[in-house]
Order: structure tokens, then sequence, then C-alpha cells
């Protein structure tokens, strides 16, 4: 029992390399595509109404990465189950999703593609959640914030995709017409 509530306790530590790490990698995914405003495709194509201003994806993207650091410390220090790396493999699933959506979408203008992308994302982050909450309420319950912010982005990925026929340079005719 002392052995169980010391390994709980050492999940901060674990925070003080998982958080800056996933802010890190985050916003390299986001700097090496030349995601947002300073992208000239990006700047060109018509945004729907709903789209927030450009430097509020720069400060919820930090939260929202701090927050996902701060999770996976958690579930990462829980005693070892089956739930437990269940949930882990589908956070690296989600995590690696997230860092490729940038490229594809900014980076490559592909917005039929990061669309996929980002439903993907959503389902692998949802099963995430379930699978933290067997583990850590907590953990679990840090990344809703994320799962609200992620509903935003999918429907702004749609919305660019509706409102730019022609715009995709990678066209599947998901989005588009």
């Amino acid at each position: 029992m002392i052995a169980q509530a010391t390994e709980r306790k050492a999940w901060w530590k674990v925070a003080l390399v998982t958080v800056p790490v996933i802010v890190v990698l985050g916003n390299l995914s986001g700097l090496l595509s030349n995601s947002g405003y300073s992208n000239p495709w990006f700047d060109a194509v018509r945004k729907p109404g709903f789209m927030p201003p450009g430097w509020v994806f720069g400060v919820a993207w930090t939260i929202l990465y701090t927050l996902m650091g701060l999770s996976v410390a958690m579930v990462i220090s829980a005693p070892n189950s089956a739930w437990r790396r269940r949930g882990l493999i589908f956070f690296t699933v989600q995590l690696v999703l997230n860092y490729l959506w940038s490229p594809v979408f900014f980076g490559a203008a592909a917005i039929d593609v990061g669309f996929l992308i980002i439903i993907a994302m959503a389902v692998a982050l949802c099963l995430t959640i379930s699978l933290f909450w067997r583990v850590e309420k907590v953990a679990a319950l840090l990344l809703l914030p994320y799962l609200a912010w992620l509903c935003l982005a999918t429907a702004l990925n749609f919305e660019i995709g509706r409102l730019n026929p022609g715009a995709d340079r990678a066209p599947l005719g998901i989005t588009g017409g």
C-alpha cells in the first residue's frame, strides 16, 4: 500500500518530462508546417465565421498540450494494468495523428486528408479518455477540453474544405463541393 501511494505521488515527476516534450513537439509540428495565418495558402482560403482569431490557437494548444502531458503522466505513474497499457497505446496513436495533422493540412494543403486524420484522432482520443477513466479519472477529465477543442477543429477543417472547393492540393472529394 505504501509503495503504491509513493508511486502515485511520483506522477508529477513524470510530468516534468511529459509536459515539455508534448508541448515542444506540438509547437515544432506547427512551426515546421508553417501553420496559421503566416502560411500564404491558408491566409488566402475562405474561413468560416466561427473561426477564432489566430492568437487563440497558440494559447489553446499550449494549454491543451500541457493538460495532455499531465494526463499521460498520471497514467504512466499508475499501477500496471491492461487498461493502462491500452490507454497509453491509444494516447500515443492520437498524439501521432495530432502531430501529423498540421503538416498535412497546412504543409501539404491537403484539406480532405487532414479531415480524415482529425476524425481518426477524435476516435482515438475518445478511446483514450474511456481507457484513462478506468485507470485515473482525473487523467481522463484533463483530456475533455482537448476533445471539445478537437470538435471545433474538426468543424473548422470541414468548413474550410466546403468553402474552398479546389483549394485542396490532394483532393479526395470528401469535404469539397
